[in-house]
């Protein structure tokens, strides 16, 4: 199947799923799915079905809204496990919006409209899902709860925005040449990151591939930031300070439509937690981190970039369960010690 028809087929099949929550017609039946935490990795259509309950349960008149919904075959990386060049991948981003009536995860239920950021690539085999990547942003609808557990975030927290384009979803056009093109952009940003010499942020030669008033619009934790003085002050100092010595540990996701291209791992990135993060004292612990990006690319500069992570998920690794802090929070603290010790999640 190629992905220009992939494409039109899944745009209208994940449309359905938002609503039946089926997954008979979408995935294999052993499909893998690998989720934000607390849902983590699992497997097969019950185990999909259960995720999906759960989130429908607490906002039962969810619909999906798609903000960028693209295309393509895997491009190819070194560090890529064997087999996953070349797989036909569908990506999208955008929101479940719906009126958030029971609490979700011990997230309290605002009885009002919510916005659940997801961002999903799926591998397409067969006629079918193989496998899933599926980020949902629980810290940020926590936020929309009104329910904050952690230090605030150093970004500006809001809505994220669809493409300035607006053309992030055109379900009956893939662009492959052009997302060739646009791959180039973000592959030659990327190489340009790699020159950091660990002491001087000029180091890194990337600034070139950005426009001027560029857009990076992070997750929930860490919050938006505009142009190149705003990413380094927001995202980029406080990233480096915590893990200096990050690294990608290879893309399974790698693919540019039109003038979108998304990559991302599971995990994406590694690092050492050797400095304060988001509040977090040094722990000396390697962590993983899920990533996604999503890049929008107009005359040849990145003009806005979605970068969905894992944050919950990040600070689990370091110590720091965030559903047990909001658990407490809401009036359930562990009231013996060997639970405490086990975790909520």
């Amino acid at each position: 199947m190629p992905p220009s028809e992939a494409k039109s087929i899944f745009f209208k099949k994940l449309k359905q799923f938002a609503k039946d929550g089926d997954p008979a017609n979408l995935y294999h039946e052993n499909a893998d799915w690998f989720g934000s935490h607390p849902f983590n990795e699992i497997k097969g259509h019950s185990a999909i079905v259960d995720v999906w309950k759960t989130i429908t349960n607490a906002i039962p008149d969810m619909e999906r809204r798609d903000s960028i919904f693209v295309a393509g075959l895997s491009k190819p990386d070194v560090r890529m496990p064997d087999g996953f060049t070349d797989r036909l991948l569908i990506a999208s981003l955008g929101t479940y919006q719906g009126t958030f009536e029971k609490d979700l995860l011990h997230i309290p239920a605002t009885h009002g409209v919510v916005h659940l950021r997801f961002c999903e690539v799926h591998h397409i085999k067969d006629g079918l899902i193989e496998h899933s990547y599926v980020m949902l942003d629980f810290l940020d609808l926590m936020r929309q709860a009104g329910v904050w557990p952690i230090p605030a975030s150093l970004g500006a927290e809001h809505v994220w925005p669809t493409p300035a384009s607006m053309d992030g979803v055109r379900p009956e056009i893939c662009d492959e040449k052009a997302g060739d093109q646009a791959f180039d952009v973000v592959m030659g940003m990327h190489a340009a990151l790699l020159s950091f010499d660990g002491v001087d942020l000029d180091s890194m030669k990337h600034s070139k591939f950005w426009d001027e008033h560029f857009m990076w619009y992070g997750p929930s934790g860490i919050g938006s930031t505009r142009a190149m003085s705003g990413f380094r002050a927001h995202h980029q100092i406080p990233f480096l300070t915590g893990f200096p010595d990050r690294k990608g540990t290879g893309h399974y996701i790698r693919i540019g439509d039109g003038n979108y291209v998304v990559t991302g791992g599971w995990p994406s990135v590694v690092g050492t937690h050797t400095g304060e993060w988001l509040g977090m004292p040094a722990t000396g612990k390697v962590i993983d981190m899920r990533v996604m990006d999503f890049y929008r690319i107009e005359d040849g500069k990145i003009c806005e970039n979605w970068v969905p992570i894992d944050v919950i998920h990040m600070l689990k690794q370091m110590g720091f369960d965030v559903f047990k802090r909001l658990k407490h929070l809401r009036g359930l603290p562990e009231r013996n010690l060997t639970s405490a010790k086990a975790g909520g999640y």
